[in-house]
């Protein structure tokens, strides 16, 4: 299946991508049915039209149905239906759209060149030159461009492209942006976007085209396109790469989406019954396990790695598809640019209708290499699981000292290589870091909440795996304790840019230690065997403070330009001492406060780790 699965990408003749072609000359249509037993194209001037001009399609090899329409047909929208079972199925844009119009009820005819934005041909991904460089900031293009006053076109593409947008991305020095759905999706109405009506865009409706409403003309099907390429060109320019999140787990409408539309049912999965199987919650689930279905994501990925130079794809509940799939993929995007970043959430909402072993779970991401998964592990030993309002390491609860302990390494036991393990400890879903902190340690002054943040966040930054920032964690942001704000108001969800001033200490701490990691090699090992020969936990000694952990990484030479780095972190109320391996130290971060330069030097002996907080050592 993988040989296949790889052709589907590079061989013209058998791609779902081909749907609609496009020269001034003529335009050639191409649909995927094993289903049908007739097809046709309709074309229309207008999306208003009441009648299409009717283009009969004909089946070649491979179940795929094609027509070749002369003459410039560029401005034109198309549907596709197919006739089985004694009558004709409901018209849809067709399964690989790549233009549409407001809402994506119709595809449009365009060429694409010419949504290319001035200078597009010279884009190119910023450097990566070591993965483990890597820290992913995840936010929306809503929540990001709204509540600032500096940016003209906020709630927009064009919002993110602003320079007040990127020089906070480039102040804090993350490597890439994550995205949340920037695809076309079916929550939010085009026609009506002066209602400010908001969703984060899990609804998908047209997988290969940018939503319309972060457009500044919804209405034309070129501009979302050219405008979603000019926010990538202007975050390459400064150094910056992109990763879009992609929700091929299921679609927002199973039977009135494209996927159902055309060939009903096939690429999904169904129970014994004939509904819909429904591993996502959301009503459906997909069948990646399904040639046509598995070869769509292929080739849907590696579509917007091209025309859209993409650098990267979180995949929303990936432990719903099959791990030959994300394989796949896998080596089908290193055939672009092996620097592309796959990674997902290793889980599922409810049990998906496939063998558990086989699925892309976090379990078994030591299965799929180079495939990384996020780690509730970290996550939940540092501030407590999400679904109850217990603490965490990171908030005074000790239990959690060993659950971390195995995040900080990675968690060796599901991740195969570190780079697999995406250390964070909040992102959209769930409660933001302020109010998770606030529920389950509401007792506690500002000034402790504080600390716990920056404790928390310092955790994951000094972690093997790869790091990941929910954004506006760095600007103490709260969602006024709603934790799930996937329709909620800007009010609830805007990033609270007036923070910037009021929490600078925040800010500047987490800036500091980004570069702290990017400075030393020691905290991005990058390799199992690295983590294991040089990383090790320094015993407590009796009766000592069971909220502090102390380890090590040593044997730096020729890797880092400290000899060994000494990481204390204590998750308790109470100021602890520690007795550090003899030598001399530069102090990196102490008492809720760090220093890429250093906050000073001392030498071997007692060190004092203040309540809430991590000390850093670096050996000289």
């Amino acid at each position: 299946m993988l040989s296949l699965a790889l052709l589907a990408c590079t061989n013209k003749q058998i791609r779902m991508e081909d749907e609609c072609v496009y020269t001034p000359e003529k335009t050639t249509f191409s649909f995927w049915s094993n289903e049908a037993e007739q097809m046709e194209v309709l074309i229309y001037d207008e999306t208003d039209s009441q009648m299409g001009e009717t283009i009969s399609l004909q089946k070649g090899e491979n179940d795929f149905w094609t027509a070749t329409v002369k003459g410039d047909q560029a401005g034109k929208y198309y549907t596709v239906r197919s006739f089985r079972n004694g009558e004709w199925g409901l018209e849809s844009p067709g399964i690989f759209a790549k233009a549409v119009s407001v809402n994506g009820q119709y595809a449009a005819i365009i060429d694409l060149k010419a949504t290319n934005p001035e200078g597009w041909e010279n884009d190119v991904r910023p450097a990566m030159p070591d993965p483990t460089d890597i820290v992913v900031y995840e936010t929306h293009v809503r929540d990001y461009t709204m509540a600032n006053p500096a940016i003209e076109h906020k709630g927009k593409f064009l919002g993110m492209a602003e320079e007040p947008s990127i020089k906070h991305l480039q102040e804090l020095g993350i490597t890439h942006l994550q995205i949340l759905p920037m695809f076309d999706y079916g929550s939010i109405d085009e026609t009506t976007l002066e209602r400010n009506r908001y969703n984060w865009g899990y609804d998908p409706v047209n997988y290969n085209v940018p939503e319309g409403g972060y457009s500044t003309n919804p209405a034309d099907p070129a501009c979302r396109i050219r405008e979603a390429k000019q926010m990538i060109q202007a975050l390459h320019a400064a150094g910056i790469r992109v990763v879009m999140d992609v929700v091929y787990n299921h679609t927002y409408d199973a039977n009135g989406c494209a996927l159902g539309r055309v060939v009903p049912n096939y690429f999904y999965r169904m129970n014994e019954d004939g509904t819909f199987a429904n591993g996502s919650g959301c009503g459906n689930e997909t069948a990646s396990d399904h040639e046509m279905m598995r070869q769509f994501m292929i080739e849907s990925v590696c579509y917007w790695a091209r025309e859209y130079h993409i650098d990267g794809f979180r995949f929303d509940l990936m432990g719903i598809h099959d791990q030959e799939t994300m394989n796949a993929i896998r080596a089908a995007l290193d055939e672009i640019d092996p620097t592309i970043l796959t990674y997902g959430e290793g889980w599922a909402a409810m049990s998906p209708a496939y063998p558990y072993d086989s699925l892309a779970m976090k379990r078994w991401t030591y299965k799929m290499p180079r495939v990384g998964a996020f780690s509730d592990d970290i996550r939940n030993a540092l501030i407590g699981s999400p679904f109850d309002h217990e603490r965490g390491f990171a908030s005074g609860n000790a239990a959690c000292r060993e659950a971390l302990m195995n995040g900080l390494i990675a968690c060796p036991e599901w991740s195969g290589e570190p780079m697999q393990h995406v250390s964070y400890i909040t992102c959209h879903d769930n409660y933001c870091l302020r109010d998770r902190i606030e529920v389950s340690a509401s007792e506690e002054t500002e000034e402790t909440k504080l600390r716990m943040n920056k404790l928390a966040q310092t955790a994951v930054l000094v972690s093997q795996g790869m790091t990941f920032i929910y954004g506006g964690e760095e600007l103490f942001r709260t969602k006024m304790g709603i934790d799930n704000s996937y329709q909620s108001p800007d009010s609830i969800n805007i990033i609270p840019w007036e923070n910037k001033v009021a929490y600078a200490d925040l800010f500047d701490y987490y800036r500091q230690m980004i570069a702290i990691r990017r400075a030393h090699k020691g905290f991005r090992l990058g390799s199992a065997e690295a983590v294991a020969a040089h990383v090790e936990f320094l015993p407590l000694m009796e009766n000592e403070n069971e909220h502090l952990i102390v380890y090590r990484i040593k044997d730096l030479e020729g890797i880092d330009n400290a000899k060994s780095l000494v990481v204390l972190l204590n998750g308790g109320a109470e100021q602890v001492e520690f007795p550090v391996p003899e030598a001399d130290y530069t102090v990196l971060a102490h008492d809720a406060q760090a220093d890429v330069n250093g906050l000073g030097q001392i030498s071997a002996g007692w060190v004092v780790v203040e309540p809430y907080s991590t000390t850093i050592l670096a050996e000289n």
